[in-house]
């Protein structure tokens, strides 16, 4: 069941995004910058992002395995447990986004992010060629979902 984020829920989309976060980021960021990323952390951050206008959604499945937040047609924060990924759940995350955006689906995904890639892509996305740099070898790529043949 995917339901919309309130007060009552943000400590758990908090605590998914920050394990989530932490371990898709270990690989490439120093220790004191991944302990920052506290589930307290995260919840005040999901709670500004929310303050924006973007709408942060939860998947439950017995208990809070995921996140996903949209904003117009830009689709952010997809994050699974990572005790829960590969079972399904971010596909399930972002097929809802999909339905949820107002304009072409996009997002941005970090270069390093094969298995993501390889997920948005199998559901229609494509690089738009827009990048942000992060440093010397980190970027964040755009993507797009292809709506002439959108695939379900």
């Amino acid at each position: 069941m995917i339901v919309e984020v309130t007060e009552q829920n943000l400590r758990d989309a908090g605590y998914i995004h920050s394990e989530a976060w932490k371990q898709s980021h270990k690989s490439f960021c120093s220790m004191a910058f991944i302990e920052k990323h506290t589930a307290d952390a995260q919840t005040d951050y999901l709670r500004d992002q929310i303050k924006q206008g973007k709408r942060l959604f939860l998947l439950v499945e017995n208990i809070p395995v995921g996140i996903v937040s949209v904003h117009e047609g830009l689709i952010e924060n997809l994050y699974v447990l990572p005790s829960m990924q590969n079972r399904g759940y971010g596909t399930q995350l972002l097929q809802f986004a999909i339905g949820q955006c107002s304009q072409a689906p996009t997002l941005w995904l970090l270069s390093n992010n094969e298995s993501a890639y390889r997920l948005y892509a199998k559901h229609g996305f494509f690089k738009t060629g827009q990048v942000h740099r992060l440093n010397e070898t980190l970027y964040e790529c755009e993507m797009r979902r292809n709506t002439l043949n959108p695939i379900k």
